[in-house]
């Protein structure tokens, strides 16, 4: 299960290198700096994938992870809305609104694949 949150994670992140434009749509109007937000959400997830292979590391990544899910959350919160108010109630637009709370699914994959390394560590 670690290994496969890695990998979500760190494609994740490239993505947010290759298909910038996909992100630019999403960004909350709010928010300065939308292109430079994305490269650096985009660097975290993937440095926090990284990290979660790496058990030195482990809970520092967990918890760099839950950051960055936590506070990309407004985003999706802005994407529905904004594809409501385009589109309608679509089945994008469902299927969206079933993204908020896996946003919370994420936040405790993350935590139950990263607590307790410490002391599984000094044991190992």
């Amino acid at each position: 299960m670690r290994i496969l949150l890695a990998i979500l994670f760190i494609v994740a992140g490239a993505l947010h290198f290759v298909i910038p434009e996909f992100y630019l749509k999403i960004m909350p109007p709010y928010l300065p700096f939308h292109l430079e937000l994305i490269y650096i959400s985009g660097f975290f997830q993937i440095l926090g994938g990284i990290g979660i292979l790496i058990p030195r590391v482990r809970t520092l990544a967990g918890y760099g992870l839950i950051l960055l899910l936590t506070l990309v959350f407004p985003a999706n919160v802005y994407m529905l809305f904004n594809n409501v108010e385009q589109e309608g109630w679509t089945l994008f637009s469902f299927l969206l609104v079933l993204r908020l709370p896996l946003q919370l699914i994420f936040m405790w994959w993350v935590r139950w694949c990263t607590k307790g390394i410490q002391t599984q560590a000094r044991s190992d």
